[in-house]
């Protein structure tokens, strides 16, 4: 019996972000048709911190996987990943595992890739001005994302450590077509004249005042995932119209939503099935809230692995 292992590096070398969207666009697709087996995750406290266990099974497109992450907070002290995952890929005809890749990279990969879809649904056409709140990883591949689907002119970048903030702004200077990059300390500020706006952080609280938006804005909420998480203030999901991932995920885990008492007015797959419209008027305010669902997982994973057996990535071990 043989498996695929897949670095970091592997994954990156693989798939790029323009496909992992539209990957992600299918994979949401069959969730809004029916056409998926995912059960919610299962958390299971440990003797140093949480690991969550995320199956998903996709009948159309045939993908099987399993995301194990692990949440760790005394790791920082030991030098490790506080966030450690991996996926394993499984062959849904035998049973049999095929491939077990990198957690890290891929979530990155297929989180930013809902965030492009979200803007790509929900955004105006005409968006050029993005804020993004959070410089870290996950920033940095929701801004990438925005950037295949908008033509971005001028981010702003908030970050609670400025030289964070800082050295994102340099490696995004460096990109092709790069936007204008600016550094911003006050959130109200960062937010005034943004066509987007984009949270990726941890915070407990919310993050910037939502009745500051500008008319039009949209908003991706994808940092928090638990209910006493709150990025995105009750006056911005109060305002806005309110797309999430999945319904009974978001509505279990995403506190954004939960304490401002909100009401949702469709899944983004319904978007991509046609059932409900993306964006309705250049005027409306949208909300794009994600806590990470495992068909995402899935789906890419088995993108990565296919593309990878085509450009020769990979190490193949044998395990019997």
């Amino acid at each position: 019996m043989n498996m695929t292992i897949l670095t970091a590096a592997d994954i990156a070398a693989a798939l790029p972000m323009r496909t992992a969207i539209e990957v992600v666009r299918r994979a949401f697709g069959q969730l809004a048709a029916g056409d998926v087996s995912m059960p919610l995750r299962s958390q299971l406290p440990t003797a140093g911190g949480v690991t969550l266990v995320m199956p998903a099974y996709l009948r159309r497109s045939r993908d099987l996987g399993i995301k194990i992450v692990s949440v760790n907070e005394g790791n920082a002290a030991r030098g490790l990943p506080v966030v450690s995952a991996v996926v394993l890929v499984v062959d849904p005809e035998t049973g049999m595992p095929a491939a077990l890749l990198e957690g890290g990279c891929l979530t990155a990969l297929r989180t930013g890739a809902i965030g492009g879809l979200a803007a790509d649904l929900l955004a105006r056409p005409d968006a050029a001005c993005v804020t993004l709140f959070g410089a870290g990883v996950q920033g940095r591949s929701q801004l990438a994302a925005v950037c295949c689907v908008r033509a971005v002119k001028q981010v702003k970048i908030v970050d609670r450590s400025p030289a964070a903030a800082r050295q994102l702004a340099e490696e995004v200077a460096t990109w092709p077509d790069a936007p204008a990059v600016h550094v911003i300390a006050d959130p109200q500020e960062a937010i005034r004249s943004a066509d987007i706006v984009i949270a990726a952080t941890t915070s407990k609280t919310p993050l910037f005042d939502g009745r500051e938006l500008a008319p039009g804005t949209h908003v991706t909420g994808i940092g928090s995932f638990t209910p006493e998480m709150q990025e995105i203030d009750a006056a911005t999901v109060k305002r806005a119209r309110v797309v999430v991932d999945q319904r009974e995920a978001c509505l279990a885990e995403a506190g954004d939503l939960i304490k401002a008492g909100a009401g949702i007015d469709a899944e983004i797959g319904e978007i991509v099935n046609g059932r409900q419209k993306g964006r309705t008027s250049a005027t409306e305010i949208t909300f794009f809230k994600s806590v990470g669902v495992a068909i995402q997982d899935a789906a890419v994973a088995g993108a990565i692995l296919a593309a990878a057996r085509k450009k020769d990535l990979g190490t193949e071990v044998s395990l019997s």
